[in-house]
């Protein structure tokens, strides 16, 4: 045998290794559902505005769950050793960190002290190959809020990070309610006077945390860090856009409200009388903000 075919015998006996590994960890049977990969909008039982950590060293497999948690309606950013995970975690608010224990560079468990130490209402799921119950004892006692061991199966990890995120943030009720707009996040419905209103999943996650927000204003900065990832560029133009297109889509009288320089909101009570704002009439009811 030539030195070069023993080369290729090599990597496609390494190229296969790794492949088993990632399918003991991720297995294909727990793939995403069909309708999550349609990117559903109807009966996927998806958590809209939640932002994910997941810091885990083999990219693959990373990769593999932010995807899925993606098609779930979720943000998701991804870090392949500690101390990029640490970063990340020092500069955004997660709602959720899917954590492995075993890391390259700050370990996985001194990631998890730093981040229950900065006291922030982020919540840890920590993933590891080792699911005894001394390791998950261990993993819990030093401030992890959940543990799941490898294999796990994907809808089982969906559920975990869900119920952390709800955890999360402050409690919301099952359905929100402003006039006559409705919008359930469970089945990821919306209605205006009892007529669906069909969304993308960018515009069903900025109608989510204005009403959420309930009253009060929210920023494009904050709409764009909790609806979209780390990849958005923050100078874009792109949450004036959704915008604008929820508001065509949720029709006449104007639902969103902007407020000058400050960002958007939905009132409490309800949407007010339509009519232009302080700097003149715009497109749908878009004032200055919508430019920034």
């Amino acid at each position: 045998m030539t030195v070069g075919r023993a080369a290729a015998v090599i990597r496609a006996a390494r190229t296969a290794t790794r492949k088993a590994a990632r399918r003991n960890a991720f297995p294909a049977a727990t793939a995403v559902p069909r309708a999550a990969r349609r990117g559903c909008m109807r009966g996927c039982g998806t958590v809209g505005n939640v932002r994910i950590l997941v810091v885990e060293d083999e990219q693959a497999l990373a990769d593999a769950i932010a995807r899925g948690l993606r098609r779930e309606g979720m943000a998701v950013d991804v870090a392949y050793d500690g101390d990029a995970g640490h970063e990340k975690a020092s500069i955004t608010r997660y709602d959720v960190v899917v954590l492995d224990r075993d890391l390259p560079g700050m370990p996985g468990d001194q990631l998890c002290r730093e981040i229950v130490a900065a006291s922030a209402p982020t919540r840890v799921i920590m993933l590891t190959a080792s699911g005894t119950v001394a390791d998950r004892v261990s993993g819990l006692s030093m401030g992890a809020d959940d543990y799941l061991a490898k294999p796990f199966a994907f809808p089982e990890l969906v559920a975990r990070v869900r119920a952390l995120g709800r955890r999360s943030t402050p409690a919301t009720p099952p359905v929100l309610t402003s006039a006559d707009v409705t919008l359930d996040p469970a089945k990821r419905t919306v209605t205006r006077s009892e007529r669906p209103v069909e969304l993308t999943r960018k515009e069903f996650g900025v109608l989510e945390v204005l009403m959420s927000a309930r009253g009060a204003v929210v920023s494009s900065e904050d709409l764009l860090e909790r609806v979209w990832d780390e990849n958005a560029d923050p100078f874009t133009t792109t949450v004036r856009v959704t915008v604008m297109t929820l508001r065509k889509k949720l029709g006449e009288p104007g639902v969103i409200e902007t407020v000058v320089g400050s960002g958007y909101r939905i009132p409490a009570a309800g949407p007010g009388p339509a009519g232009p704002g302080p700097a003149g009439p715009g497109p749908a009811g878009i004032g200055p903000a919508d430019a920034g």
